[in-house]
């Protein structure tokens, strides 16, 4: 597949040429070009340059101008204000490069691999065995999953992983619960749905807990159990691993109704790093980065002081012997970075334990694991709130269970799809709706920068105006519609055409998909594609409304739009997909 060369590039080649052969001293230098509302393109690098020569800013946006030879790819170029160029881009060029795009037929629209990929470890998606997945388990999946998608896309090496919660006291009450009661968790049909599984999990939970808090001689049997689960004693370990396999059906379940790919060898859990725990903490002492305090092996930091300005310190390994959520995940990155040689550890996060990661990223660079050539980031983000604006509960106060939500959104898109739904049967519609709600679920969101805080308001996901990705997808599927129409007349370019505003400036940004994937990959932004997709579709809406497609003028303006129409469809596509999102070809 042959890459393709942006409009933005290669106008930023053409520029930067011309500097250096007016103003030699300024060679490599950055001519600052951005899109702009009064021309194609705005060059603003000169004012800066013209500063440090000491020259007249706008003689000197001349002479550079005098450099650069228009015709096949500037049109125009002008010289506006104190000293920027407004730059016309040709219209045989916009059309041109599209077609290249269109010939792509790896299906990339030549967007380019990533100059030096390397390999990331993304992890992402940690339900807790034994438990509900609620609300706040969303956004981990969803954001980390789009972001596997992106980097993917430009070639670099992903390694997923889904650090579940499997270890830990806790599961010496149900181990030693379902000892004595062994057939808790027996299914009676060979199929067993998620929601069952989640709901014998869930019974045995509350009975367990029950006997736990009212008999102190099973409150002792349990608490001897963790210890057996510890040494590895087989039976507890095969006891265990029973509640494993129970929420692994459940949480597949859940997956699959977020219409994401969980595969079993990247779930690596707590328990995957058990035999190096002893290891970690030796290194760590060894080297002394970690210190005994008070019984206890701790990491200390200058600048983590707790209300009463003591420091407060990383507990690696408790007095009691017992090992702590740190020693796990410092041995997860020693695993990363020696056994999968990761570059790049990402940790799709709550911003809640951004504390704890910086702790742990700092005392894994004391140790030597991450350096200048390995680094670790926390792609945090923030909390779901309800319409309220306060964090998403149900009416009674409590989480609101993740499969309630999903299943409520694809209700909801439902009802969207069969109202303007014209010739499609009732299976269509149910599978339409299941498309329309996960995506309108996603899409808000990723539509939100992860750090930040965003309003659950299925109303708004599910509209078909505004920024959401049921708009999209009806402009997709709308294009769908209009090609289908076009029966025997086949999209061709036709760079020979003059371009309307409209045609010319969806043309432009449908170029500009690449260095917009290129941008969300490198900063993990996929709110950054979003934006992108919902413009495009913004810009296909008015171009639609000014240009008649099937009723243009000539026939080879007929080809020319229907070919405007197929490359902005197929980048809607590629774009959405990356987000995780389904375009349905009707709608």
């Amino acid at each position: 597949m042959a890459s393709v060369t942006s409009l933005s590039d290669s106008v930023q080649q053409r520029l930067a040429s011309a500097l250096s052969a007016t103003l030699p001293e300024a060679a490599g230098a950055d001519p600052l070009l951005r899109r702009s509302d009064r021309a194609d393109f705005q060059a603003n690098g000169i004012l800066a340059l013209a500063k440090k020569a000491k020259a007249n800013p706008r003689e000197l946006a001349a002479r550079v101008v005098a450099q650069v030879a228009t015709g096949d790819v500037i049109a125009d170029l002008e010289v506006s204000g104190p000293g920027f160029l407004n730059v016309t881009v040709a219209d045989r060029a916009i059309t041109g490069n599209l077609a290249a795009r269109y010939a792509d037929d790896t299906g990339r629209l030549g967007v380019p691999f990533a100059a030096d990929p390397g390999t990331t470890v993304i992890d992402y998606a940690q339900p807790n065995v034994a438990k509900e997945m609620h609300v706040g388990h969303l956004r981990s999946a969803v954001i980390g999953d789009s972001v596997v998608q992106l980097l993917e896309f430009t070639g670099e090496s992903v390694v997923r992983r889904h650090h579940i919660g499997d270890w830990g006291t806790q599961f010496g009450m149900l181990i030693q619960y379902l000892d004595e009661h062994p057939h808790e968790l027996d299914h009676k049909d060979a199929q067993v749905t998620g929601e069952e599984a989640m709901s014998n999990l869930d019974r045995l939970y509350k009975a367990a807990r029950r006997l736990f808090d009212s008999d102190e001689e099973f409150k002792t049997r349990a608490r001897r159990r963790v210890v057996d689960l510890q040494a590895g004693d087989e039976h507890t370990l095969a006891m265990w691993q029973r509640f494993v396999d129970e929420s692994k059906i459940y949480f597949f379940s859940v997956f699959e109704k977020l219409d994401m790919e969980i595969r079993d060898a990247d779930i690596v859990g707590e328990s995957g790093y058990n035999d190096m725990l002893a290891e970690t903490c030796r290194l760590l002492e060894e080297k002394g980065v970690a210190v005994r305090s008070e019984g206890a092996l701790c990491v200390f930091f200058d600048d983590v002081k707790g209300p009463d300005g003591k420091p407060v310190p990383l507990i690696v390994q408790k007095s009691d012997g017992g090992y702590g959520y740190a020693a796990t995940d410092l041995s997860a990155i020693r695993d990363r970075v020696f056994n999968l040689k990761a570059d790049t550890l990402l940790y799709v996060v709550d911003a809640r334990q951004s504390l704890h990661f910086k702790m742990v990223f700092e005392t894994a660079r004391r140790a030597g694991w991450l350096n200048e050539d390995v680094k670790a980031l926390q792609l945090a983000f923030g909390t779901v709130l309800g319409k309220d604006g306060k964090p998403f509960k149900t009416r009674e106060g409590e989480t609101v269970r993740l499969v309630d939500l999903l299943d409520e959104a694809v209700d909801r898109a439902s009802a969207v799809v069969r109202e303007k739904a014209q010739d499609l049967s009732e299976e269509e519609i149910t599978e339409r709706g299941a498309q329309v709600g996960i995506g309108a679920v996603k899409y808000a969101d990723l539509s939100t920068s992860a750090n930040r805080d965003y309003k659950f308001d299925l109303d708004q996901m599910v509209s078909l105006n505004g920024d959401t990705s049921v708009y999209l997808q009806y402009a997709y599927a709308r294009i769908r519609s209009i090609l289908r129409k076009a029966g025997e007349t086949r999209p061709v370019a036709h760079p020979e055409l003059a371009l309307t505003d409209a045609e010319r400036a969806l043309g432009l940004h449908a170029d500009a998909f690449a260095e917009t994937v290129a941008e969300a990959a490198s900063e993990y932004a996929p709110h950054k594609l979003t934006a992108y997709l919902y413009q495009l579709a913004s810009l296909y809406t008015s171009f639609y409304d000014k240009c008649p497609v099937l009723k243009a003028e000539s026939p080879e303006q007929v080809e020319n739009r229907l070919f405007l129409c197929d490359v902005t469809a197929r980048t809607l596509h590629r774009g959405m997909a990356l987000l995780g999102i389904r375009t349905p070809e009707k709608l």
